[in-house]
């Protein structure tokens, strides 16, 4: 499991960092797909780039979760660092750092998740690839016809 942490000494100067690990393709699929949405408002870094920018957050922790640095020293950790990425985006989008923050359910529910992700990232990412395609610029939504073909074998299996 990650390590939350709450503020670095070293915070970034001009806008917020997010951190991830720049040798896994599923990270780097979302990140891509973060940064369509948040634009120039947020930096993106993997940790082999920049985590000795910050010697107070231990290597270690950059390799278990993605952190979201602000530039007053908060620090989001794993879940958190995306749903208050998402933050960037818009205003009227559902408040899923606040969710975090205010549900314990809900907290212990992403973490959980994060952490089966983050242990299965390999294979979670070819499945993600055979569903929306190799470009996360455009996801194709391959999935469409796999529910159609499921469908179509039970109905001929049932009937």
């Amino acid at each position: 499991m990650f390590s939350k942490i709450d503020k670095t000494a070293y915070p970034p100067k001009t806008k917020p960092v997010f951190i991830w690990d720049g040798e896994c393709g599923f990270c780097k699929f979302w990140v891509v797909r973060l940064k369509l949405h948040t634009g120039n408002q947020i930096d993106y870094r993997t940790y082999q780039d920049i985590a000795n920018l910050f010697p107070d957050i231990p290597l270690k922790e950059f390799k278990k979760a993605s952190r979201l640095i602000e530039v007053d020293g908060s620090v989001y950790s794993g879940p958190d660092s995306l749903y208050q990425s998402l933050e960037f985006v818009d205003a009227n989008s559902i408040p899923w750092h606040k969710f975090y923050k205010n549900y314990k359910r809900f907290t212990k529910l992403s973490d959980h998740g994060y952490n089966y992700i983050t242990k299965n990232r390999p294979f979670l990412f070819k499945l993600i690839k055979a569903m929306f395609g190799d470009r996360p610029e455009k996801l194709k939504p391959y999935w469409l016809l796999y529910l159609l073909i499921l469908a179509t074998f039970v109905v001929l299996i049932f009937n």
